[in-house]
Protein backbone atom coordinates (compact mmCIF):
# COMPACT_ATOMS: atom_id res chain seq x y z
CA UNK A 1 0.00 0.00 0.00
CA UNK A 2 2.24 2.62 0.54
CA UNK A 3 4.46 1.61 -2.72
CA UNK A 4 0.74 2.68 -3.86
CA UNK A 5 0.95 6.13 -2.45
CA UNK A 6 5.05 6.77 -3.64
CA UNK A 7 3.84 5.70 -7.10
CA UNK A 8 0.49 8.56 -6.93
CA UNK A 9 2.75 10.54 -5.20
CA UNK A 10 5.72 10.27 -7.53
CA UNK A 11 3.28 11.02 -10.52
CA UNK A 12 1.70 14.05 -9.10
CA UNK A 13 5.44 15.54 -8.62
CA UNK A 14 6.18 14.77 -11.91
CA UNK A 15 2.85 16.43 -12.90
CA UNK A 16 3.44 19.47 -10.78
CA UNK A 17 7.10 19.99 -12.27
CA UNK A 18 5.96 20.17 -15.93
CA UNK A 19 3.28 22.41 -15.25
CA UNK A 20 5.24 24.98 -13.14
CA UNK A 21 8.43 24.33 -15.83
CA UNK A 22 6.61 24.23 -18.72
CA UNK A 23 4.37 27.43 -17.48
CA UNK A 24 1.27 25.00 -18.73
CA UNK A 25 -2.59 26.56 -17.55
CA UNK A 26 -3.37 22.84 -16.65
CA UNK A 27 -3.79 21.34 -12.91
CA UNK A 28 -0.05 19.39 -12.26
CA UNK A 29 -2.44 16.46 -10.42
CA UNK A 30 -4.27 16.14 -13.74
CA UNK A 31 -0.98 16.32 -15.69
CA UNK A 32 0.66 13.50 -13.41
CA UNK A 33 -2.66 11.46 -13.91
CA UNK A 34 -2.00 11.21 -17.53
CA UNK A 35 1.43 10.81 -17.06
CA UNK A 36 0.13 7.64 -14.83
CA UNK A 37 -2.10 6.14 -17.06
CA UNK A 38 0.79 6.13 -19.85
CA UNK A 39 3.19 4.24 -17.57
CA UNK A 40 0.35 2.05 -16.99
CA UNK A 41 -0.89 1.64 -20.57
CA UNK A 42 3.43 0.97 -21.18
CA UNK A 43 3.51 -1.64 -18.49
CA UNK A 44 0.27 -3.04 -19.61
CA UNK A 45 -1.23 -4.00 -15.93
CA UNK A 46 -1.94 -2.36 -12.47
CA UNK A 47 0.91 -3.14 -9.60
CA UNK A 48 -1.09 -4.60 -6.98
CA UNK A 49 0.22 -2.14 -4.44
CA UNK A 50 -1.53 0.54 -6.61
CA UNK A 51 -4.59 -1.52 -7.02
CA UNK A 52 -5.10 -1.60 -3.15
CA UNK A 53 -4.51 1.95 -2.92
CA UNK A 54 -6.43 3.17 -5.54
CA UNK A 55 -9.79 1.22 -4.21
CA UNK A 56 -9.37 2.29 -0.84
CA UNK A 57 -9.35 6.02 -1.81
CA UNK A 58 -11.77 5.29 -4.27
CA UNK A 59 -13.82 4.16 -1.00
CA UNK A 60 -12.87 7.41 0.58
CA UNK A 61 -14.29 9.45 -2.26
CA UNK A 62 -17.47 10.70 -0.98
CA UNK A 63 -15.32 12.15 2.28
CA UNK A 64 -13.97 14.90 -0.44
CA UNK A 65 -17.31 16.26 -1.67
CA UNK A 66 -17.89 17.06 1.97
CA UNK A 67 -15.96 20.22 1.73
CA UNK A 68 -17.90 21.28 -1.50
CA UNK A 69 -21.62 20.81 0.14
CA UNK A 70 -19.99 22.74 2.74
CA UNK A 71 -19.17 25.57 0.38
CA UNK A 72 -21.95 25.62 -1.30
CA UNK A 73 -23.96 25.88 1.86
CA UNK A 74 -21.69 28.86 2.92
CA UNK A 75 -22.53 30.87 -0.38
CA UNK A 76 -26.18 29.84 -0.34
CA UNK A 77 -26.97 33.56 -0.60
CA UNK A 78 -25.04 33.92 -3.93
CA UNK A 79 -26.28 31.15 -5.33
CA UNK A 80 -29.74 31.60 -4.65
CA UNK A 81 -29.78 35.51 -5.70
CA UNK A 82 -28.44 33.41 -9.58
CA UNK A 83 -30.69 30.60 -9.18
CA UNK A 84 -31.85 30.97 -13.02
CA UNK A 85 -28.50 31.45 -14.57
CA UNK A 86 -26.99 28.25 -12.84
CA UNK A 87 -30.31 26.07 -13.54
CA UNK A 88 -29.51 27.27 -17.25
CA UNK A 89 -26.08 26.47 -17.66
CA UNK A 90 -26.26 23.23 -15.93
CA UNK A 91 -29.05 21.68 -18.25
CA UNK A 92 -27.20 23.45 -21.61
CA UNK A 93 -23.87 22.22 -20.21
CA UNK A 94 -25.63 18.80 -19.74
CA UNK A 95 -27.15 18.78 -23.10
CA UNK A 96 -23.67 19.27 -24.43
CA UNK A 97 -22.40 16.27 -22.86
CA UNK A 98 -24.88 14.12 -23.59
CA UNK A 99 -25.01 15.08 -27.15
CA UNK A 100 -21.23 14.58 -27.06
CA UNK A 101 -21.35 11.01 -26.01
CA UNK A 102 -23.61 10.31 -28.14
CA UNK A 103 -21.79 11.30 -31.33
CA UNK A 104 -18.55 9.33 -29.78
CA UNK A 105 -20.45 6.60 -29.40
CA UNK A 106 -21.87 6.84 -33.02
CA UNK A 107 -17.95 7.14 -34.55
CA UNK A 108 -16.44 4.64 -32.39
CA UNK A 109 -19.53 1.69 -33.21
CA UNK A 110 -19.26 2.28 -36.40
CA UNK A 111 -15.55 2.22 -36.58
CA UNK A 112 -15.58 -1.18 -34.37
CA UNK A 113 -18.33 -2.30 -36.75
CA UNK A 114 -15.81 -1.72 -39.87
CA UNK A 115 -12.75 -3.07 -38.05
CA UNK A 116 -15.03 -6.44 -37.75
CA UNK A 117 -16.64 -6.70 -41.46
CA UNK A 118 -12.78 -5.97 -42.41
CA UNK A 119 -11.88 -9.39 -40.99
CA UNK A 120 -11.00 -8.60 -38.22
CA UNK A 121 -13.77 -10.37 -36.09
CA UNK A 122 -13.18 -13.23 -33.48
CA UNK A 123 -15.01 -15.71 -35.78
CA UNK A 124 -12.59 -15.93 -38.32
Amino acid sequence: MVQGFLILLACQLCGELTVTLLNVPVPGSVVGMVLLLIGLMIRGEVPDGLRTTGEGLLRLLPLLLVPAGVGLMTHFALLSEYWGELIISLFVSTLITMFTVALLLKLLSKEKVAVEHEGGGVDD
